[in-house]
């Protein structure tokens, strides 16, 4: 039986003076071996070459005047027109299959909402990187699973159906620049969709978000925001008791190996 035809993507890329980055990382989406049918760089208010290097590197560039990354990704994902919504960030680097990956898992599996993986630091020596990624993301996703009672979804590093963007677009806090993006689209998926983590699908990230103790205490301080402004309409307490009535049951696909 043949496999089943991958789905096109569209991979969106905030990006706020990262040109040197971003260079990288669109390098890396240039040699995949699944090609993503486009890249969406999604300019907010840049004030260096940012949109020149993507649209010189064959990327399509929307431009938004909103701060911040919610209302930049929001705007990426708005823009996109492949079956697939793929995100990274403008300082990540792909590895080659990384395409392919995200496509195979929703050409298995129509139901599929989401599919997310994790990242590691590049710039230190392996065994420091590994180590280092280990415990930042471990904590991330410790946490957050705790506040949302189900793994959430890694900015750096996820994929959405088009269609399911279009049901929850407008929900979305992308007025809120204080907010995690990722975090606030896992608070909206989570529980009413089905969504997997793959935990081979990983990514290289820039180590700037562990560097400086502003830089830790700005995420944390973004992280709090964003899940009191979600424990609303939802406190843990009653997303936990959902999940254990059986009411969430689509929210969660198998870990693939």
């Amino acid at each position: 039986m043949p496999a089943p035809a991958l789905p096109s993507v569209s991979v969106v890329i905030p990006c706020l003076n990262d040109a040197e980055a971003l260079r990288t990382c669109l390098a890396s989406l240039a040699v995949q071996s699944v090609q993503p049918a486009e890249i969406v760089v999604v300019d907010n208010n840049s004030t260096d070459n940012s949109a020149e290097v993507a649209r010189g590197l064959g990327a399509r560039v929307v431009f938004e005047a909103k701060p911040g990354i919610p209302a930049a990704a929001a705007a990426g994902y708005d823009a996109a027109t492949s079956d697939i919504i793929a995100r990274c960030d403008a300082d990540c680097v792909l590895p080659p299959e990384w395409i392919k990956q995200l496509a195979e898992h929703f050409a298995a599996d129509p139901r599929l909402a989401a599919v997310s993986g994790p990242g590691r630091f590049y710039g230190f020596p392996p065994r420091a990187g590994r180590i280092l990624s280990g415990l930042y993301l471990g904590s991330y996703y410790q946490a957050m699973t705790l506040a949302l009672a189900h793994r959430p979804l890694f900015g750096s590093n996820l994929a959405l159906r088009t269609d399911v963007w279009r049901e929850v677009g407008q929900a979305v806090h992308r007025e809120d620049p204080e907010q995690h993006d990722d975090v606030c689209l896992s608070a909206h998926l989570g529980q009413d969709y089905r969504c997997a983590w793959d935990r081979n699908l990983v990514v290289g990230m820039a180590p700037r978000a562990v560097i400086g103790w502003s830089n830790l205490v700005r995420r944390f301080r973004r992280a709090f925001h964003t899940l009191a402004v979600h424990w609303q309409a939802a406190p843990p307490w009653e997303r936990w008791i959902r999940r254990f009535r059986g009411k969430a049951g689509e929210a969660a696909a198998p870990a693939r190996d």
